[in-house]
């Protein structure tokens, strides 16, 4: 009875020692993909490679939150002059223009305009 409690105890950290590198890589490569995505994301605003993520953050919620178009634009306004500042202060070249069609609420996903 001991012997076999003794073998079984052995085949399963065997098999967790396999089975541990398995799920390692895998959360490895989860973070990578989720990374990726969230850098993707981040493309979107811009300017964002000044912003830090929380800031990232608000300023996607500030744009869901917009009722109007209207307001999302004056948003957008704001916030590029806001990024133009940063960017000379810190020395660092962004375009004068956003690329069109880009940010929260142009494609296709909760609150993007997508097509219709």
């Amino acid at each position: 009875m001991k012997r076999r409690l003794v073998q079984g105890t052995i085949l399963a950290l065997v098999a967790c020692g396999v089975a541990l590198p398995s799920l390692a890589v895998d959360q490895a490569r989860d973070q990578d993909r989720l990374r990726t995505q969230d850098q993707l994301r981040d493309q979107d605003i811009y300017g964002s490679q000044l912003m830090t993520v929380q800031e990232r953050n608000e300023h996607r919620a500030k744009m869901r939150a917009a009722k109007t178009e209207q307001e999302r634009e004056r948003i957008r306004a704001e916030h590029h002059e806001q990024m133009k500042v940063r960017a000379k202060e810190r020395g660092v070249t962004l375009p004068d223009v956003p690329p069109a069609g880009r940010g929260p609420g142009t494609g296709p996903g909760p609150g993007g305009g997508g097509r219709r």
